[in-house]
């Protein structure tokens, strides 16, 4: 696949999340929640976490902002569902690493669409906008610790 379909592909999946949210909504059953802000660019997340047993049983967010930090949180949450704390802290760290342009070792861990945001590491700008929502699952996961 060229680098120009390959793109394309990588940008239909951005917008797929942005128009089609996985795991939007919050959780109201008293579990973690954590509200960030991007106030450079207005981007803002609530996520809410239900974790039990060491292991992110279910997560939602809501908010508003850019395509990047709105397609990124619905990532995130697909992501770490299902896992336990620490490999959501590494994946976490995986996705730091490859959004700033990093060379990274996903560790044996499928990351599914969120290489699509790969390319965000050329835009600077836009990095705080993709990794908003995944600042806000590292906070809420060491303050429930």
């Amino acid at each position: 696949m060229s680098f120009n379909n390959l793109d394309a592909l990588y940008r239909q999946v951005i917008m797929d999340h942005y128009k089609n949210p996985r795991n939007k909504g919050a959780l109201q059953d008293g579990s973690l929640v954590v509200d960030m802000n991007n106030p450079t660019c207005g981007d803002r997340i609530r996520l809410t976490m239900k974790v039990e047993d060491g292991k992110v049983a279910d997560t939602k967010f809501d908010g508003e902002g850019c395509s990047i930090s709105m397609s990124s949180a619905s990532m995130m949450t697909q992501a770490i569902k299902g896992k336990d704390t620490e490999t959501a802290l590494k994946l976490s760290r995986i996705f730091s690493e490859m959004i700033q342009g990093k060379d990274f070792d996903n560790d044996g861990l499928d990351l599914g669409d969120i290489e699509a945001l790969q390319g965000v590491s050329k835009f600077p700008a836009r990095i705080k906008c993709a990794t908003l929502a995944w600042k806000a699952m590292e906070k809420g996961l060491q303050e429930n610790k």
